[in-house]
């Protein structure tokens, strides 16, 4: 399918995987709508955009998507330029108050993950079938952007509620498809692994030494990398469904095994090759 003629709303777009994969969209000549809460950084990415493609249309709105009404106003101010929404991206996420472990969060913590991770996932995909219109036409695209933590236990503390809620993206989604039986609306799943942005520095902690330590002896995905499965999943036929699609590094056997001597076997690998 060709997303040229394409209306994509993205949420959390501005920065990491979000920012990402409106770059790789836009080079796809897809016409794009940018939600964040800071509108300092969609303004800046917006330009960027228009600046290295020529004619390319971008909407940028700072919004909370935990926040329903003004989410809402979000969309139906933006359909009054573009009709309606053809793709949702549902990519919007938080994790915060690691390394603690959940009877050590503050309840607020608690509150605004599950705000943001399921509320606001669930409201965003409210509104665009309903105010977006896609619904009411019968098509479109909704791309979860979930995690391989919605089915893996992650092996490090303060995850209960990232993870939670992840695991109720992958439920949230699979009912949701089923739920759309008799429209041409496919409902999808990308699943990143560990990804070297300053989101998954907040879901390890926020001690420098304990992500290195993570990361040590392989090579994470880069934001770049999803963004290319998910155009990937969203170029596909209308009769062809990528339903779910696990990106993750090589050395991600799974969340708790790792291949930490990725690194050094690629170098062995370069020399063969020199």
């Amino acid at each position: 399918m060709s997303l040229e003629s394409q209306t994509v709303l993205i949420t959390g777009a501005s920065m990491g995987i979000g920012a990402a994969i409106a770059r790789r969209l836009a080079s796809e000549g897809a016409t794009l709508i940018l939600f964040a809460r800071s509108g300092d950084k969609l303004n800046a990415l917006a330009e960027e955009l228009k600046k290295t493609h020529e004619g390319l249309k971008v909407f940028t709105t700072a919004v909370d998507v935990q926040d329903h009404a003004a989410l809402s106003t979000a969309v139906k101010n933006i359909i009054e330029q573009v009709d309606h929404v053809d793709i949702l991206i549902n990519n919007a996420g938080l994790a915060i108050g690691a390394p603690n472990a959940f009877p050590d969060l503050k309840i607020q913590e608690i509150i605004t993950m599950t705000g943001t991770n399921i509320n606001g996932f669930m409201f965003a995909t409210y509104i665009v079938l309903n105010e977006g219109k896609m619904k009411e036409r019968g098509k479109g695209t909704i791309l979860n952007v979930t995690s391989t933590t919605g089915l893996e236990v992650p092996p490090f503390p303060g995850e209960a509620v990232y993870h939670a809620s992840k695991a109720c993206q992958e439920a949230f989604t699979n009912v949701l498809r089923t739920e759309l039986v008799g429209t041409d609306i496919k409902v999808l799943a990308l699943r990143p692994g560990v990804v070297a942005t300053n989101f998954h520095e907040q879901r390890v902690g926020y001690d420098k030494s304990s992500y290195d330590g993570f990361m040590q002896g392989f090579e994470p995905l880069v934001a770049p990398d999803v963004a290319e499965a998910a155009a990937f999943m969203l170029s596909q036929n209308d009769r062809i469904s990528v339903k779910a699609l696990d990106v993750v590094p090589t050395a991600q056997r799974s969340l708790q095994v790792f291949d930490r001597e990725w690194n050094s076997r690629s170098e062995d690998r370069k020399q063969e090759r020199m």
